[in-house]
Formats: C-alpha cells, sequence, structure tokens
C-alpha cells in the first residue's frame, strides 16, 4: 500500500533500506535482542521435553518419534499430553548428536538464531500483507511497501512476549511452526503471480506445496494446520475481493445481481478451496489416527475456567483470558512462566469488575471486523483482513472454543498472532501520521516503543537463563499462583537448603490444598529430617485427593516403613506399583523392606524385578550381592555381581562389594584387582581401603594391609572396625618381630 508507506516516511526516510540491508538489520536486532540467552541452562519443561526424554538418544531408534508425544511417552498411552512434534524431537536429538550430549548452549544458539531467521522471513510476509500482490508484465511485485514492512518487521522482532519461545529450548516448536506457516503462506502466494505461463498448472503446485508445508507445520506444533484457514481467508477476502458491505447492500435490496457475483462462478477459487479443505481434512485426519485415543486428559488446576459447570461462567473467563492475551500483546511488561493455579481468579458474576476488559477486548475487535469487511478503500481491506486473521486464526488452538487446552494464559501461544498485532500497529502508526501534523511525536513513540522493547526482552532473556531468576521474577506477577511457590520450593530442595524449600512448599499447599506434588516433595523433605509423622499425614492426604499417585504411595511406604509399619508399608508398596507397574525403584524399596523382615527370598525377587524394568539399578544389584553374600551364598552372589559389572562395568561400589565375595571366595587375585579399580574410581572412601587391607591381611600381604589401613583410619578414624583389625595386625607384626629376633 503506497498510501500507508508514505505516511510512514517520517520515521524511515525517503531513502530507505534496499531489501537486502533491511533484511539484515532486522535479523540482527532479533538475534540482539535475545543473546543474553544463548548460554543458559536447561530450565522448566526443557528437563521433561529434553533432558529425560530418551528419544533423543541414539540408543532410541528414529522410529519411535513417529509414535511418542513431545514428551517422549507412547502417544497410545491414557497418560500422553498427546501433543505430537515429531519434526522438533528431531531437531533435538541433532542437537544432542552435534553437541554429544545436553549441553544447553548448542540447543539455545539453534532457537535464537530461528528467531533471525524467521523475523528476516517476516520482511516479505509484511510486504505481501501491506503491499498486496499486484505484477508487472515481466512478473515483478508492486507496492513492496518498504517502510511498513521493516517497521512491522522490528516490532515482531523485538516483543518481548516471544522470550519464552526463544530463551526456552521447548519453544523451538513454536518457533519450527511458525517457520513453516510463514512459508505455506508464502508459497500459498506465489500461486497467483499473473506471468505464471504454465497457468493453472503451476498455481495448482504452489497450492499443494504450502498444503504440504501446513502439515510439515503441524508435524511441529499443532497449531500450525491453521495456516490453511488462514490462506483461505486470504484467496476469498484479498484475492477474490469478496465485499461483504457489497454483499450486504445486495441482499437487503434483492438486487438480482448477486446471482452473478464473479466470485461464485470463479472455478479457480472453488478449485483452491477444495484442495485446502480435502487437504486440511486429510492432514487432521491422519494426526486424530496416529494420536491413537481421545484427547488428553487436563486438570482443573490446569484450566479451571474449562470446569466450570455454567455456561455463562466458562464463557465470560474464556473471553476474560483471551483480553489477558491481548494486553500481553501491547504491555508486554508483566511476563510469567507459568499463568495456571489461582494466578488469575475465576470470574465467577457479571459484577466483577475485571469485565470491562472483555467488554473493550470485544469492542476494539467488532469495530476492527466492521472496518476490516465493510471499508469502501480495498487496501484497507486488505491490511485490516489479513492483520486480524493473522491475529485470530493461528490462536483458535488455544482459545478452548474446539476442545479443553492445558493452560490458562500461554505466552508462547502468541508468537504467531503477534504477527497480526504487528501489522495492526503498523497500519495504526501511518493513520495516526497521516491525519495529524505532529509526526515526529509519532516517530519518538514508534523509537521509543522498539528500545524499551528491546531493552525488555533483554532483561527478560536473562530470567531464562536459570532456574532460580525464572521462578523468581514470576513471584511479583502471579503472587498467587502455587506452581511458581512449588517451583522455588524444588529448585531450593534441589540446592540443598530444605529449611527455605519447605516455606514455599508450605506456601504452595496452602495456596492449593489440592496441590498433591507440593504435598508429595514437602513429605520427602520430613522424611529425610525425621519428621515422619507429619510426612505421613501429607503424604496419605496426597493418595486420597490422587488415588493413582504411584510416587506418593512409594514414599508413604518408605516412611512407614522407618515407623516400623511394615504391613501399611508394603500395602502402600503394591498400590504404587498398581498405579505404575513398570517402577524399578519402588520394587526397590519393597526389597529393602523384605529384607528388614528377613524375607529373604521376597527381597530377591523384588531387587530382580527392579534391575530387569531397569538394568542399571545399581542400588538393586548391590542389594543382591550383599544379601546373598551375608547369607553365605557366595557362589550365586559371585554370579550376580559379575552379571551386575556387564550391565554397568564402571560402578565402583558394584566392583567393591564383587570383590568382597571374591575375597571371602579365596580368589585374592581377581578380588585385589576389583578393589584397586574401585580404589582408583573413588580414592576417598575410607571402606574400599580398609576391606582391600582385610584382603591383604588374609592373603599374608601384611606390609600392604598394614598401608591401606592408615589410609582408611585417616579418611575415616571413628571406623571401629578397621581400628580393632589394624590392631590385630599390629600386634602380629610385633609378635612376628619378637620371634626373629
Amino acid at each position: 500500500m503506497a498510501v500507508l508507506d508514505t505516511d510512514l516516511d517520517h520515521i524511515f526516510p525517503s531513502s530507505v533500506l534496499p531489501p537486502f540491508w533491511a533484511k539484515l538489520v532486522v535479523g540482527l536486532v532479533a538475534i540482539v535482542c535475545f543473546a543474553r540467552s544463548y548460554d543458559g541452562d536447561f530450565v522448566f519443561d526443557d528437563s521433561e521435553a529434553i533432558v529425560n526424554n530418551k528419544d533423543l538418544q541414539a540408543e532410541t531408534p528414529l522410529g519411535d518419534l513417529w509414535h511418542h508425544d513431545f514428551w517422549g511417552s507412547r502417544l497410545s498411552s491414557n497418560t500422553s499430553h498427546k501433543s505430537y512434534r515429531p519434526l522438533t524431537v528431531l531437531t533435538f536429538r541433532i542437537n544432542y548428536y552435534l553437541s554429544g550430549g545436553f549441553h544447553p548452549m548448542g540447543f539455545h544458539v539453534v532457537n535464537i538464531l530461528l528467531h533471525g531467521g524467521i523475523s528476516v522471513l517476516m520482511v516479505d510476509v509484511f510486504s505481501v500483507l501491506f503491499g498486496g500482490l499486484q505484477y508487472t508484465s515481466k512478473g515483478r511485485r508492486l507496492h513492496l511497501a518498504p517502510r511498513a514492512s521493516l517497521l512491522a518487521a522490528l516490532l515482531f522482532a523485538v516483543h518481548p512476549v516471544h522470550t519464552e519461545c526463544v530463551a526456552g529450548v521447548v519453544g523451538r516448536a513454536d518457533l519450527l511452526c511458525a517457520l513453516f506457516f510463514l512459508l505455506s503462506f508464502l508459497g500459498y502466494c506465489k500461486a497467483f503471480r499473473e506471468s505464471n505461463k504454465e497457468g493453472a498448472y503451476s498455481s495448482t503446485f504452489w497450492v499443494l506445496l504450502s498444503i504440504f508445508l501446513g502439515a510439515v507445520a503441524m508435524l511441529c506444533k499443532e497449531q500450525g494446520i491453521t495456516v490453511l484457514g488462514l490462506n483461505a481467508v486470504f484467496d476469498i477476502l484479498v484475492i477474490g475481493k469478496f465485499n461483504v458491505l457489497e454483499i450486504v447492500q445486495k441482499v437487503l435490496h434483492k438486487d438480482k445481481s448477486l446471482e452473478s457475483l464473479g466470485m461464485l462462478r470463479n472455478g479457480g477459487l472453488l478449485f483452491r478451496m477444495t484442495l485446502l479443505t480435502s487437504g486440511g481434512a486429510g492432514v487432521l485426519y491422519v494426526r486424530w489416527t496416529i494420536m491413537g485415543t481421545g484427547p488428553p486428559a487436563f486438570t482443573e488446576v490446569d484450566n479451571p475456567a474449562s470446569f466450570a459447570d455454567s455456561m455463562l461462567v466458562r464463557a465470560i473467563n474464556y473471553n476474560y483470558y483471551y483480553s489477558l492475551n491481548a494486553w500481553l500483546l501491547l504491555c508486554p511488561w508483566w511476563l510469567c512462566f507459568d499463568w495456571s493455579m489461582g494466578c488469575i481468579p475465576l470470574i465467577k458474576s457479571v459484577s466483577d469488575w475485571r469485565v470491562i476488559a472483555l467488554a473493550a477486548l470485544w469492542f476494539c475487535l467488532i469495530g476492527l471486523i466492521c472496518q476490516a469487511l465493510c471499508s469502501e478503500d480495498g487496501h484497507k481491506r486488505r491490511i485490516l483482513t489479513l492483520g486480524l486473521g493473522f491475529l485470530v486464526i493461528p490462536f483458535l488452538p488455544a482459545s478452548n472454543l474446539f476442545f479443553r487446552v492445558g493452560f490458562v494464559v500461554a505466552e508462547r501461544v502468541l508468537y504467531l498472532p503477534s504477527v497480526g498485532y504487528c501489522v495492526l500497529l503498523t497500519f495504526g502508526f501511518g493513520a495516526l501520521s497521516k491525519h495529524t501534523k505532529k509526526k515526529k511525536l509519532i516517530a519518538a513513540v514508534v523509537l521509543g516503543i522498539l528500545f524499551i522493547n528491546m531493552l525488555r526482552c533483554v532483561v527478560r532473556s536473562g530470567e531464562w537463563r536459570s532456574e532460580e531468576q525464572l521462578f523468581r521474577s514470576a513471584l511479583s506477577v502471579c503472587p498467587l499462583n502455587a506452581k511458581v511457590h512449588y517451583n522455588i520450593g524444588k529448585n531450593l530442595a534441589d540446592k540443598g537448603n530444605q529449611t527455605a524449600a519447605i516455606r514455599y512448599y508450605r506456601e504452595a499447599v496452602r495456596l492449593n490444598p489440592k496441590y498433591v506434588h507440593a504435598m508429595n516433595n514437602l513429605g520427602n523433605i520430613l522424611k529425610e529430617r525425621n519428621e515422619l509423622r507429619e510426612a505421613e499425614e501429607l503424604l496419605s492426604l496426597a493418595v486420597r485427593i490422587q488415588p493413582d499417585f504411584a510416587a506418593a504411595w512409594m514414599n508413604l511406604g518408605i516412611v512407614q516403613n522407618s515407623l516400623k509399619r511394615f504391613e501399611a508399608a508394603e500395602q502402600s508398596y503394591r498400590m504404587a506399583i498398581k498405579h505404575r507397574r513398570k517402577y524399578p525403584d519402588c520394587y526397590y524399596n519393597l526389597g529393602r523392606l523384605y529384607a528388614d523382615l528377613n524375607r529373604h527370598v521376597d527381597a530377591l525377587n523384588a531387587w530382580r524385578n527392579a534391575t530387569v524394568l531397569k538394568p542399571e539399578h545399581s542400588l538393586a544389584w548391590n542389594n543382591m550381592i550383599i544379601l546373598l553374600d551375608n547369607t553365605g551364598n557366595l557362589a550365586q552372589a559371585e554370579a550376580v555381581g559379575r552379571e551386575a559389572l556387564e550391565l554397568i562395568p564402571n560402578d565402583h561400589s558394584l566392583m567393591f562389594s564383587l570383590a568382597n565375595v571374591l575375597g571371602k571366595s579365596q580368589k585374592y587375585k581377581e578380588s585385589e584387582a576389583l578393589f584397586l579399580k574401585a580404589i582408583k574410581a573413588n580414592p576417598n572412601a575410607a571402606s574400599y581401603h580398609g576391606n582391600l587391607a582385610v584382603l591383604y591381611h588374609r592373603w599374608g600381604h601384611l606390609d600392604l594391609a598394614k598401608k591401606h589401613y592408615e589410609i582408611s583410619l585417616q579418611l575415616d578414624p571413628t571406623a571401629s572396625g578397621t581400628k580393632e583389625n589394624y590392631g590385630l595386625l599390629r600386634r602380629k607384626l610385633e609378635l612376628m618381630q619378637k620371634k626373629d629376633v
């Protein structure tokens, strides 16, 4: 639109940057805004989607990626999140391979570069949105709108709401989805080049390519499929020049020319709509088939409005959530990694003052929609229609209109809708500039917004560098969010600050009395501090609230075992295994219970189950070896030890346990080799030196025995058994010296 571009001349002068340099500036600005996050840690959801996701590791066949969800669980499982994003997981796997492991820097750099590339691509997208698709006879596009497209692309590049997508590694799903979404849209635009000599064949190719790219976008994140809806709106309202105002007027006046509308007789448009509809339906059918079961099951704390009994309450709250999303686009100052669990209290009555927000939202939207559909200015209709299209259509999967989503507000889902916001904001600046003489003031406001947003991006990227900074930054935004307090408590507990962690866990439970994960973690800390009665109360409450919470059942069993309530402990362990059949840690703890009760066969069976489910379960292997050793089954203990070391060859604790068995079996040489190997791996273990000294003592290598007894006592002077053995050795050496004399 040449007029809009001229209106922005005071911000970007007539000597505007050439396209290449404009794209370079946009790309560099986008990278600079989020560069601070390049050396950040894996934070929040990154742990589950990347660090704990076995689909990233070479041992998992590549084919499994197509049957697992984003978090590595089988799609057919009832507990699956149903987020099917195999192409995103594939890029994580490539990152893992190239980085040589879970080194977050490589993952972050890819995200930053992706955002930079998308921002560069936005220059072309905005050029189409503002300039239209008019071509010269030689096939060159007219009205590139360089000023408008550059301003909109800069607004997009520096928007702080993008921080979650760029600085959080799991945000790559949104970045990849946006990349292929935009490529699909630009591909669809190629179908309307007037210089196409191949005619319908070339047009069909670009439409099919657009559908394919839309499917690829959906394999990166679910909302990618909405590009087909945007393409249809673009085709009907912009290319087909469907004028709603004209149609309404003809209907009201019963104009007979309505029957001869060119759009209804446009075979090319109908053919393209057929392709888009059938392609979209086919892709969705395949996606639903792969998903295996129904939609994922979310809890009330994830999305409380969707569980409200009243349809009116649900509708009011959904619309309030929309207004909050709009506010995050307008004023992205209060940002939070999670908006659930009481962060946004439900609106239960129309008398709540917050309904003003949703009224304001719909007032603005209705006004924009009327202008977009009914304006007599074709350029204005196109810009507003596509701005609203980009704003609304990609947001639909997160709107709760078609299915329940697992969040209240999520900044990451605004990555694509922000394109529409940037279109509308740029159009607004152009309109203001046209109707006011204070053009320098508008230029200052625009540059101020760009600068402030850049500064906010830099600050927010720093907050995403570590979990501690990220979680604490949320306290000022969502102090009523139980999950914020829970995550701060978990972070403190991981660092060993149990006292502070308890305080935050208690606050999380106070804010949400049904927060079973907070109860479970608090119960664990109390158990470690030997506050067993309160720990039992908390864990018992957790399993009453959520009877299938396997981890809480296991931890309750551990507490009951410590309280010598063995029968109750066994029942709790059995309940945990009932709700999670493949639970090696629970089998391990059940084995410990049986060992305490001298039910040795049951203990061995439980530990064997643990090692079958988790072959690298070192503790279970060790306990089997030690129990067999203590009960005199040295041959069986040796066999189990050798089996364990084949599976975990570098585990020094297993070397130590097997070395003890071999020493008792008088296989001194082999026992010595294992002891020395274990000491090399863990030289400061007093027991390793002490037991090697015992071996040498038995073997008759008394000088070596003396040496290792002394090293052991230096490391642990309180070891009474070592002191006693060392005393016996010294007396023996003294007797030998007297005998020699």
